[in-house]
């Protein structure tokens, strides 16, 4: 396939970008787009440009760091990571967009790359459990109701790709809060911080600049885990329980 590209390119945070063309030849379109965007960058740096710099670790759909949006949808077309995404979906002769995750918590780094470092602070400030010192439990020393532990792990695979941000016309972190919420909240484990947590990891999203969620549904359309909308509501349910009951031992 020969593809017209329109990235986004921008030296630095501090930097303006803008839109710039390239055209590459013989794409197959059993390559992922990352591998695209590598067959590009080889070509760039053959001829002494500055290849396009974009985030990616593991390239099996379980990280979440590749993201981009690609022709205006988070991860493209395919309701998968962008490092799973096979050249297949497009054809021969399209023009593509690349552009990185715009949303103001998330600033750009340099091109592709923003700094999603706002959601490890979200994490930080809740998304822990109690747990005693010394060795560890016997594995099946805290019963777990299969109903809870069902909802947990829906929950917990959640990768933080931060799709769900770029999705949201508000740049709301609601649905990526929630399902850290909801995973540790359905775990008798999590029990003791359940009112502190869900207030302190909102507050924290909210001091980060996320926007509010207004329920357009856009988040769990692009989610590649498909976290559900209902663990948005369950966070707000929580939220009010702990504001009532005073924030627990806060």
């Amino acid at each position: 396939m020969n593809l017209t590209l329109r990235i986004w390119r921008q030296p630095g945070p501090d930097s303006e970008g803008a839109m710039t063309t390239y055209e590459v030849a013989d794409i197959s379109p059993d390559m992922s787009f990352l591998e695209m965007l590598d067959t590009l960058n080889e070509e760039l740096v053959e001829r002494g440009d500055e290849p396009v710099a974009f985030d990616h670790d593991c390239r099996e759909g379980i990280c979440g760091a590749c993201g981009m949006v690609i022709n205006g949808d988070a991860h493209g077309p395919e309701r998968t990571t962008t490092c799973q995404l096979h050249m297949r979906h497009f054809s021969d002769g399209d023009t593509i967009d690349v552009e990185p995750w715009r949303a103001a918590a998330f600033p750009v780094v340099k091109d592709l790359v923003v700094d999603r470092s706002a959601f490890d602070r979200i994490i930080g400030s809740g998304g822990y459990v109690t747990a005693p010192t010394g060795s560890a439990p016997e594995a099946h020393a805290t019963p777990v109701p299969k109903p809870a532990a069902d909802t947990a792990f829906e929950h917990a695979e959640c990768i933080g790709c931060g799709a769900c941000v770029a999705a949201c016309p508000n740049g709301s972190a609601m649905l990526f809060t929630s399902a850290k919420v909801v995973h540790l909240g359905s775990l008798p484990q999590g029990a003791p911080e359940r009112e502190t947590r869900v207030l302190d990891m909102v507050d924290t999203m909210d001091a980060e600049g996320f926007g509010g969620c207004t329920n357009t549904g856009m988040c769990t359309t692009v989610c590649p885990k498909g976290i559900p909308m209902s663990s948005i509501t369950t966070m707000n349910r929580e939220y009010l329980r702990a504001t009532r009951k005073g924030g627990g031992s806060r």
